[in-house]
Order: structure tokens, then sequence, then C-alpha cells
């Protein structure tokens, strides 16, 4: 597995593409209600340094998995927001062993203390994925989170660096 910068024409449009399909978008909140992102606001994002968006590869190849992503990143309190998409659902199992690379670089490089992230309630793959990484269930936002007419709450997960090992794992 490895994780590339999505600094591409072609990455941006796979990423964007794998962020628009309602499958994937419906689980996201990327503030004030965005979940899809343009190609535009995709790069936009990347040229930040509140994101670091990273494609995730599967088998140890070239070919793209998915995309995970810390964002909110905040210098001074030295936290941000993890969150993983897998775009091409035949490599299932390689978003654990991304999101830990990435929860890795955040701490060791961008010298980040906590990370947090959330998940719908009724998302149990995303759920797997924090708790096998580490994260730490923290609560619960009540009815904030509308799918298919119905609401439902995000379950609130932090992960401290002094508790985080990179995890192997994924095909």
């Amino acid at each position: 597995m490895r994780l590339l910068p999505i600094d591409t024409p072609e990455l941006i449009d796979l990423v964007s593409s794998w962020l628009s399909k309602e499958e994937n978008c419906k689980w996201l909140d990327f503030g004030n209600g965005v979940r899809a992102l343009t190609p535009a606001a995709l790069k936009i994002m990347t040229q930040r340094g509140l994101h670091v968006l990273r494609v995730y590869t599967a088998n140890g190849g070239s070919e793209p998995a998915g995309v995970a992503g810390l964002s909110n990143v905040d210098h001074r309190f030295k936290t941000a927001s993890v969150w993983a998409v897998l775009g091409a659902k035949r490599y299932g199992g390689c978003t654990m062993g991304a999101v830990s690379q990435l929860l890795t670089y955040g701490f060791t490089e961008l010298g980040l203390t906590a990370v947090n992230a959330w998940t719908v309630d009724i998302n149990a793959a995303a759920r797997r994925v924090l708790e096998r990484v580490g994260f730490t269930y923290v609560g619960r936002q009540r009815q904030c989170h509308r799918l298919d007419g119905q609401w439902h709450d995000r379950l609130l997960f932090d992960l401290l660096a002094s508790e985080h090992q990179e995890a192997r794992g994924g095909p």
C-alpha cells in the first residue's frame, strides 16, 4: 500500500468521481451540507494546508483504491479529522492500512497530538476501521446526519499520538 499525493488532473478527476457517487458521498460532510466535491473544489483542497489528501493503492501496486484525508488540520492546537473513501470497491480491506499510514504521517510529520473522526451510526464498516486502527469511542452527536429521509446519529472517536501504532492491513 502506498499513499500518493493528489497532484495530477487525472487523480483529481478520479477522486472527485469517487466522492460524487451517492454510495460514497452520503456518508460525508465537508461543511455547510457539502457532501460531494467537484474537481475544482478538490484541487483547492489539495493546495491548502488545511487538508492533507492522499490516494491509496492496493496490493503494493500502483492501482488507486481510495482516498484518505486529514481535514481541519489545526497547526496551533495540533489536531485534525481523518476520513477515507474506498473508491474501487474490489479492493475492500485496504482502507484500514491507508488510514493508519496517514495517521502515522500526521503524528510524525505534522506533529499532531490528537486526531478525531466520526461515522454515521449505521456505517458498520467505517466503525470497524476506526476501532481497528485504535480510535476510542468518545460520544454521540444525535440526529445530525440525514440519509434517505431518516435522521441518524454520528458516533465520535478520537486517537492520541501516544496511542497510535501503525496497523498493517489490507490485501
